[in-house]
């Protein structure tokens, strides 16, 4: 189960964390992913979609067949 976004593609982030003796250890900063049913109207029925909150946001506007549209996606290549 890969954390990745299916509308956007954000990934995970590496990093360092830096004390304050300026020691430098390995972490890594995950997106803000959650799971959730969209309904379609087009096709009458839900959708589950793993997304970040920022694509929540972005298809809560538009919808999602129209930000699928936008962006050069189809439906199976999310769900």
């Amino acid at each position: 189960m890969s954390r990745r976004c299916k509308l956007t593609g954000k990934g995970p982030l590496v990093g360092n964390n830096v004390s304050h003796a300026h020691n430098k250890t390995k972490r890594r900063q995950l997106p803000n992913l959650q799971s959730k049913k969209i309904f379609v109207p087009e096709l009458g029925r839900t959708v589950r979609i793993k997304m970040s909150t920022r694509a929540m946001r972005s298809v809560d506007q538009v919808g999602l067949m129209a930000y699928l549209r936008k962006n050069g996606l189809q439906l199976k290549d999310v769900t």
